[in-house]
């Protein structure tokens, strides 16, 4: 089955190769071209380097918009360095000594895969492949059948070569292969017939059914975690994410053992159940504040761009409208130039034609002025905007996140209060209840157990602050980025519309400059 290389030397992919092969490829014509010219691989969408004693896969990642590359009969030992290879849709490992699949996972795009004739005993590591149509993965070493029902994850699936492997042996091989692979066209290069695929139903439906149940419940949970994503996603563009509940409140006690400890003290977890109750509640509203803000601000920009758009639209509209008038006016003069009995008729036509362009050229520029101080104007009532948004944004969040540090100010005090009243009880040997020793242990010194309130007190106020930090930078970044950009763009269109002007004139003026005048008069 899979080639020897006990008596041949093996080859590495090495620019030479590669360079033989794409000149290969072409005609001899444009090979020589290519030749003398050098190849740039990025233009390479096919490449064949079948029957090269190849040993390992090397050296590809300039191929970057291959399409097509043929690997087969070589003595290639691992499926490696693909990953740039993103593009590809048809690949030929075929007639190799390869044992596991592998080294696939950035070909997404690919349709047709042939391992056929090499050493491979498991089908796996092919979940990125969904645009699979073709499978030919026939005498490798594959013994167990259940391996077939991995490949029910490829659901456009429709060829499948399977011959010469161990289980095909098996006396139901087809029917277990077509019950669990229920879409396959063609299996061991043969048609499925609507008689086999009802026998493999018949047969094998007690191992179906729960199996598409799972898969259906796989399924549910899986567009169950991409809705979350698409919900966080959400969350994080209007800068709240994490705020709807009590995520913030329990990042402050993520890392802070000590305070796990001082929960055991009399009184300090009805503190801390209020104290959470309240701190969530704020984290609330913000969140809620912060969606529909998001809302306000998605619909300031959309409206600008409606206004834009309707502005450029308007400016378009009136350029063609002058265009077309001056091509009408003048597509006689033209022909009267052409046609002109006399050489003077004709430089007087040309020098009216030409005075007419000039005129043409100041009115597109002039329009295009215009066009410049409207949209400017519509910017800057942007660019007001987006700054009372943002800012009106920020001042609430800042007055909300205030709130949470003023919830963990007093928390702090009555803890406080709490730690030290416990302690002095503690050293009268006043207190009932039953603590455990790590916590008597905090018990012994007012200096330390201060300091320790302190610590953990500062600690949350820091994240509270960082949390703060993220929203406010992020809107920020958000202002800049949504009004640069608009300025930006309208610097690129006012550029680009005055080269077109500029190619317009430029290409009416020779193409009258190019008018054969008759000779002029001795």
């Amino acid at each position: 089955m899979s080639q020897s290389y006990n008596s041949i030397k093996p080859n590495v992919i090495d620019d030479e190769m590669l360079q033989k092969a794409v000149e290969e490829r072409w005609p001899e014509d444009i090979g020589k071209l290519a030749k003398s010219e050098g190849i740039d691989f990025k233009d390479v969408t096919e490449l064949q380097l079948s029957f090269r004693n190849i040993l390992q896969i090397d050296n590809l990642w300039q191929f970057e918009n291959l399409t097509k590359l043929q690997l087969d009969n070589n003595i290639i030992e691992k499926i490696e360095a693909l990953e740039s290879l993103v593009h590809l849709v048809w690949l030929d490992l075929s007639f190799n000594n390869i044992e596991v699949i592998e080294g696939l996972d950035t070909l997404v795009k690919l349709q047709d895969l042939s391992l056929y004739n090499n050493r491979i005993s498991k089908i796996e590591h092919m979940d990125t492949l969904q645009e699979l149509q073709i499978f030919s993965i026939g005498k490798n070493n594959l013994t167990a059948l259940e391996d077939v029902v991995y490949l029910r994850r490829f659901k456009k699936l429709r060829t499948l070569n399977l011959t010469g492997n161990p289980f095909c042996e098996e006396e139901q091989y087809v029917l277990f292969v077509v019950a669990h692979i229920p879409d396959l066209v063609y299996l061991d290069f043969k048609l499925v017939s609507d008689t086999t695929r009802e026998l493999a139903v018949s047969k094998y439906h007690y191992l179906i059914d729960p199996l598409e149940h799972e898969e259906a419940q796989a399924l549910a949970q899986l567009e169950e975690k991409l809705a979350k994503q698409k919900e966080l996603e959400y969350h994080k563009t209007a800068f709240v994410e994490y705020l709807n509940g009590s995520f913030l409140f329990d990042s402050l006690y993520a890392e802070d053992t000590e305070a796990a400890k001082l929960a055991y003290l009399p009184g300090v977890d009805d503190l801390l159940q209020a104290y959470r109750k309240d701190f969530v509640s704020v984290c609330e509203n913000l969140f809620n504040y912060g969606l529909k803000e998001y809302e306000k601000r998605e619909a300031e920009v959309s409206e600008f761009y409606k206004g834009l758009h309707e502005a450029l639209t308007a400016n378009q509209q009136e350029g063609r409208k002058i265009i077309l008038d001056f091509e009408n006016r003048n597509k006689e003069r033209l022909d009267e130039i052409h046609h002109a009995t006399s050489y003077n008729i004709a430089e007087s036509k040309r020098a009216e034609y030409n005075e007419d362009i000039l005129q043409l050229s100041e009115t597109l520029m002039t329009l295009e002025m215009q066009t410049v101080d409207q949209l400017e104007e519509l910017i800057k009532d942007f660019e007001k905007n987006i700054a009372v948004i943002a800012s009106t944004f920020i001042e609430n969040v800042k007055g909300m996140m205030a709130q949470c540090r003023d919830l963990e100010n007093r928390h702090h005090e009555k803890l406080l209060e709490i730690s030290i009243n416990t302690l002095e009880k503690s050293v009268k040997n006043e207190l009932d209840e039953d603590l455990p020793d790590d916590v008597r242990e905090l018990l012994v010194d007012k200096t330390t157990l201060v300091n320790m309130v302190n610590t953990s007190h500062n600690v949350h106020l820091l994240k509270i602050d960082m949390r703060e930090c993220d929203i406010l930078s992020n809107t920020y970044r958000w202002q800049a980025s949504v009004t640069g950009k608009a300025f930006q763009n309208e610097i690129d269109r006012n550029r680009n519309r005055v080269k077109e002007i500029f190619q317009y004139i430029d290409n009416l003026q020779e193409q009258l400059d190019s008018i054969e005048l008759l000779e002029p008069p001795e």
